[in-house]
């Protein structure tokens, strides 16, 4: 099964799509309804699993201010506007689109932005900084932007958001730690580390999968007849990580060194997409939830790739891996 759990994980970019196909062929050939069951346990289980590794406790150690500052600044003051921008240009008539492109860019950062700094040799312990600052204040502030830049032309369930949001992010947070604390006690930090600590985010994975699934599913008569759909919100989302990439690189490059200029990369263009996901699926109605969810999960397909090749071109973009730096395992 961790073979398996583990495959599906690194395979992202293959694994979503074929949950999407799943979804549509399933859903219009039987009645999706009784799916719409199914969203809140597999929200919880795709987000509390990444909750359990979620160090906190990082944020209180300090040294690098500037570049989390920064990272800040660009996620909440550039990206959504971009991608507001974006929604507008090319969903004008379909507003729930454009509001799910909006919730992409609104919740920075996923466990992916420190896995994705490791692998390009960046600052670790920057990137995992601005993962809990990025989902916290993410969370916070997602209702508010919403309401704010697209209230005028879809209804906000603004205070059916803030419940939701935390049912799905900071009670899974708080269970989380109590997890980890207790795992911690009861097995040792040493075999937490070694053996369990990198199970986690696979179970998270199957939940993205399982919420894909469905979304698909409740969506597939719609998809069916209209099969260009989802390959109409590949450009748009296309732009929106190439400029991302484009500005936090050039902003890297001139304001930072390598290490810190590389987790500032990943802690604006990784977007915490299960969060999104989760929130268009349990905030709104079935058909509104499941059409803003549609684009979401069409963005995993472009994250998961610009990263991977982004690791490809960090040397030739910031330089290789000075020999003094420490090594990612050393910084984690």
């Amino acid at each position: 099964m961790w073979k398996f759990l583990n495959f599906i994980q690194k395979n992202l970019v293959w694994s979503v799509p074929a949950c999407m196909v799943a979804g549509i062929i399933v859903g219009a050939l039987t009645n999706p309804a009784p799916l719409k069951a199914l969203i809140i346990p597999l929200t919880f289980l795709m987000v509390y699993p990444m909750m359990v590794n979620l160090q906190i406790q990082e944020v209180l150690s300090g040294g690098d201010t500037k570049v989390q500052l920064v990272t800040q600044l660009i996620n909440f003051a550039v990206v959504p506007f971009f991608a507001f921008g974006m929604g507008q240009l090319f969903f004008a008539n379909q507003p729930l689109v454009a509001l799910g492109l909006l919730l992409a860019s609104l919740l920075p950062t996923s466990g992916m932005t420190i896995s994705w700094t490791g692998f390009a040799r960046g600052n670790v312990s920057a990137a995992v900084k601005m993962t809990v600052i990025g989902l916290i204040l993410g969370s916070l502030a997602t209702p508010l932007y919403a309401k704010g830049l697209m209230g005028a032309v879809v209804e906000i369930p603004l205070a059916d958001i803030f419940r939701q949001i935390i049912i799905i992010v900071f009670l899974p947070m708080v269970l989380g730690l109590a997890t980890r604390f207790t795992l911690i006690r009861t097995v040792g930090a040493d075999k937490y580390h070694k053996n369990l600590k990198q199970k986690f985010p696979a179970f998270s994975t199957l939940g993205v999968l399982g919420v894909v699934f469905v979304a698909m599913a409740l969506k597939a008569k719609d998809i069916v007849g209209n099969p260009l759909v989802l390959l109409s919100f590949l450009v748009p989302l296309a732009i929106l990580y190439a400029g991302n990439f484009l500005l936090s690189t050039i902003v890297g490059k001139l304001f930072f060194n390598r290490g810190d200029a590389i987790a500032l990369v990943y802690g604006t263009v990784m977007r915490n997409l299960s969060i999104a996901l989760a929130i268009a699926m349990t905030s709104f109605g079935r058909e509104q939830g499941s059409e803003i969810a549609l684009i979401i999960a069409m963005a995993y397909i472009i994250q998961v790739q610009a990263a991977a090749w982004y690791v490809r071109l960090t040397d030739r973009i910031f330089g290789p891996v000075p020999p003094t730096l420490p090594s990612p395992q050393s910084q984690s």
